[in-house]
């Protein structure tokens, strides 16, 4: 990848045909994805470019659903014969269509008094007729643009039956602890690219994730 308008075509192309994949959903005709590999490698560049700039993003702007779109995984890279083997993004892959994930941003309890303030997140996956949602608290760390997670509540389902729903094993604990916790302490996703189609971030343990909005 060239330069930052090349990485930022690349982008838009790709989530134009997720978008398009979305609303058509069954219909025969299906625009052309860019291969995912060439798409990881512009959100590399789009990364890099976020770093140079030192865009900072707001927390508002991430509040909505996101549908999960492609995802980079890792793989280990040695530079050299003597250098330690390094982690970075995989190839990367688009998620299939049998299975929906997306993931919801809201805002918390306003009254705590607590800096970041506390948001929410919900997490849901459905590979029909199973699904499954996970609930909890989020804080968003403006300097590094940070968005820090944890899951404290699940419910899964199958078809119109509930078979659970109630907290994670510890999960009243961590939703109090969450509130005085560092970032270092938390899982997070540091953010990179914010628009009002999609939004990309790379995960705590390196990998780097699409997302596109999801319209209500």
């Amino acid at each position: 990848m060239t330069n930052a308008k090349q990485a930022s075509e690349v982008i838009a192309a790709a989530v134009e045909a997720l978008l398009y994949r979305q609303k058509i959903q069954k219909a025969q005709k299906i625009l052309d994805l860019p291969p995912a590999e060439e798409v990881v490698n512009a959100l590399i560049e789009a990364e890099r470019q976020n770093k140079r700039t030192k865009k900072h993003f707001s927390y508002s702007q991430m509040l909505g659903t996101w549908q999960l779109q492609l995802v980079s995984g890792t793989q280990k890279v040695q530079t050299s014969p003597s250098a330690k083997s390094v982690k970075r993004p995989g190839k990367g892959r688009y998620l299939p269509q049998l299975v929906t994930i997306k993931i919801t941003y809201g805002i918390g309890d306003k009254t705590a008094d607590v800096e970041p303030a506390i948001g929410s997140v919900k997490n849901s996956v459905r590979l029909a007729p199973l699904h499954l949602c996970l609930t909890g608290p989020t804080r968003f760390w403006p300097a590094t643009n940070s968005l820090a997670f944890d899951f404290t509540s699940i419910a899964v389902g199958l078809g119109s039956w509930t078979l659970y729903n109630g907290a994670v094993r510890g999960g009243q604990t961590r939703n109090q602890a969450f509130k005085s916790q560092s970032l270092k302490d938390q899982a997070f996703f540091t953010f990179f690219c914010v628009e009002e189609q999609y939004i990309a971030a790379r995960g705590k343990g390196g990998g780097l994730a699409l997302w596109t909005r999801e319209k209500g």
